[in-house]
């Protein structure tokens, strides 16, 4: 069965045609350790993790490849400002390892929390030095890279064109978003590939150009060319990588071989939180343990994932997290009843499951179209038969939802024996129309750590 998907590149939906019948070659940028990964980050890891599911259910192998980010991202695109990992160890008091070490753990922690498959290739910058410097050598030979007194800079006006993702045009953009800091460049938008390290800067390396660390674009051409070649199928991130990481990334595989090293280009929209902007000032940076430390199984805010397309903005709030919750055990239990079910099944009943069945494995093949594929596994849950042969298909499906639809639900959240009894209370003090005694009540709930929303069916008590 035909797949598409859409392609930042040409901005259309592609026919997806690999470059081995096989095999699959996808890279894709992994995190910077310097911070805790956020559910928004998590997202794009879990869009990520579908697609390479998908491919797998249609036949092919996986040959995936991830880098760590631990040297060579600054604090802002613009080549400015000092390495991410270099600031956040002098915030928490640790070296850059230590750093990197602490945040890579976490962040693999969350992958097996949410039962994302690790790719198959894991590369970690600081191991692919020489990789790199090898790759900057070739672009300064090439004609593509010039010295500067602080940095090796691409020079951008040497490509056919630049940008070829975004599609800016950068002769208006000019005087607006990046500023030149740097003088010395010959392109606002020339880009640092190798930057000159100050004195006392905790990580460099000897270069032709002195003591010396990579800039952040360069450390994926090195490493997708090291182990995918100079041209592979799929490179995927999240939609905040086009403009410049991604765009840089193409800039330099054609300088070196003049190729666009994938050719399918697949990014994944933000997440909103209440439908506005993460932030720190907004108090609403969330981590997966937040999820997690309300008691809800982390597979949930996957689950909520597919409610929308991954090139959708998906908005999270609390109260989606809850209902998807019910979801996700409703799922579960409806696989148990079927595991447990002695209904025979006929061939009208075989031949409903199989049209259900290549239903979902149209919608997954259709741009990872995961709000369709859903209501496909709801109508299979829903089925007015229960038998071992629909828990299998259930099981199946979950290959690429990797949900844990087999795991037996347990309530992991008992609420005191105090609390229960403030929610009848307060319940009561509701039915008699006492308004002032029904918020004082809820205001003690809210104090025990829970809190408590009416609902149609009755009245829902979370943990805070």
């Amino acid at each position: 069965m035909d797949i598409y998907l859409y392609n930042t590149l040409t901005r259309t939906k592609d026919l997806f045609k690999p470059l081995d019948e096989k095999e699959v070659r996808m890279y894709s940028c992994g995190p910077t350790v310097y911070k805790d990964a956020t559910i928004g980050n998590m997202r794009t890891n879990i869009f990520q993790d579908v697609l390479r599911r998908i491919l797998k259910y249609n036949g092919y192998k996986i040959k995936h490849v991830m880098n760590i980010t631990d040297v060579g991202h600054l604090v802002s695109d613009g080549d400015e400002g000092e390495d991410k990992m270099i600031k956040s160890a002098r915030e928490e008091h640790k070296t850059p390892l230590e750093i990197a070490e602490h945040y890579t753990k976490l962040f693999f922690d969350d992958l097996k929390a949410l039962n994302i498959e690790t790719p198959e290739i894991i590369c970690k910058a600081t191991d692919y030095i020489p990789e790199m410097l090898e790759y900057v050598k070739e672009l300064v030979e090439k004609g593509y890279a010039y010295e500067a007194s602080t940095a090796i800079y691409f020079d951008i006006s040497k490509l056919d064109k630049y940008p070829v993702l975004s599609n800016l045009n950068i002769e208006e953009q000019k005087a607006g978003a990046r500023v030149e800091v740097d003088k010395e460049k010959k392109n606002p938008y020339d880009f640092a590939l190798w930057i000159k390290a100050p004195e006392n800067h905790l990580m460099k390396w000897d270069s032709p150009w002195g003591p010396s660390y990579p800039g952040w674009h360069i450390e994926c051409s090195a490493m997708s060319r090291k182990h995918l070649g100079e041209q592979f199928d799929i490179h995927t991130g999240g939609i905040d990588l086009v403009p410049t990481h991604h765009e840089n990334e193409i800039a330099q595989s054609k300088g070196v071989c003049g190729k666009i090293p994938a050719n399918y280009w697949i990014h994944g929209e933000y997440l909103l939180i209440d439908g506005g902007k993460m932030s720190k000032s907004l108090g609403n940076v969330y981590l997966l343990k937040d999820i997690e430390e309300k008691g809800y199984d982390p597979l949930v805010y996957r689950l909520l994932c597919y409610t929308c397309s991954y090139r959708n903005k998906l908005n999270f709030t609390w109260e989606g997290i809850e209902s998807t919750s019910k979801s996700l055990a409703r799922l579960r239990n409806g696989y148990q009843q079927n595991k447990a079910g002695k209904d025979a099944l006929n061939e009208e009943d075989r031949k409903e499951l199989d049209r259900l069945e290549t239903e979902f494995h149209k919608a997954i093949n259709d741009d990872m179209n995961m709000p369709l594929a859903m209501s496909y596994v709801w109508e299979v849950i829903k089925y007015n038969k229960k038998s071992p042969e629909i828990a299998n298909l259930l099981l199946k499906f979950d290959t690429v939802l990797g949900i844990k639809i087999d795991k037996e639900e347990k309530n992991e959240i008992k609420i005191p024996e105090e609390v229960l009894e403030l929610v009848e209370k307060r319940k009561k003090a509701r039915q008699e129309k006492n308004w002032t005694e029904s918020d004082r009540l809820r205001d003690e709930i809210q104090n025990l750590g829970y809190s408590v929303k009416d609902t149609k069916d009755g009245v829902d008590i979370l943990k805070n």
